[in-house]
């Protein structure tokens, strides 16, 4: 299996698992119904909640109204589409992973756009006086895959092109 089937892989299962989850907590769990904010209390430090994000990460840029929504889904689109192009040109294992699961989270996010108009998210952590925000599937596969190109790049840096140089001797 190819570097690439890998990181096609990681964007499904991603896909996959945040529309599964979505689904589960919007339908099953009853959230669909909730007002906004609702929530069931499952450990102390975690919450599930129901927010509604009509921006992107942390609630910036939010859209207002059809045309700020439409730009929000050709920003994805286009982003969805050059990493898609990395993806086919990259060669490295954890690399193709990383971009798959960045591009999986990527379209989760944008079919909960086109099909709600904002993004549904439910995982809230919370400890000691600290909230976390509130999160879902495809924000955590955003997250492990910049991770994963992070790690790529800073510890794992491509060989240089080996130079040769010719020397000459004089006798």
């Amino acid at each position: 299996m190819t570097p690439r089937d890998q990181g096609l892989i990681a964007a499904a299962a991603a896909l996959v698992a945040d529309q599964g989850s979505k689904l589960l907590l919007l339908y099953a769990f009853g959230f669909a119904g909730m007002s906004p904010f609702a929530h069931i209390d499952i450990l102390p430090f975690f919450n599930l909640v129901m927010v509604w994000n009509r921006g992107v990460s942390y609630g910036l840029f939010p859209a207002s109204g059809p045309a700020g929504t439409a730009l929000l889904v050709a920003f994805s689109l286009a982003a969805v589409g050059g990493l898609g192009f990395w993806l086919w040109r990259s060669g490295r294992r954890i690399l193709c992973m990383g971009l798959g699961l960045i591009i999986g989270g990527a379209l989760g996010n944008l079919i909960d756009r086109l099909v709600y108009g904002a993004v549904a998210d439910f995982f809230h952590f919370h400890a000691f006086g600290y909230d976390w925000y509130v999160f879902n599937v495809a924000d955590a596969a955003i997250v492990v895959g910049v991770m994963a190109l992070l790690y790529d790049a800073l510890l794992k840096p491509e060989a240089p092109a080996s130079r040769v140089t010719r020397t000459r001797s004089k006798t």
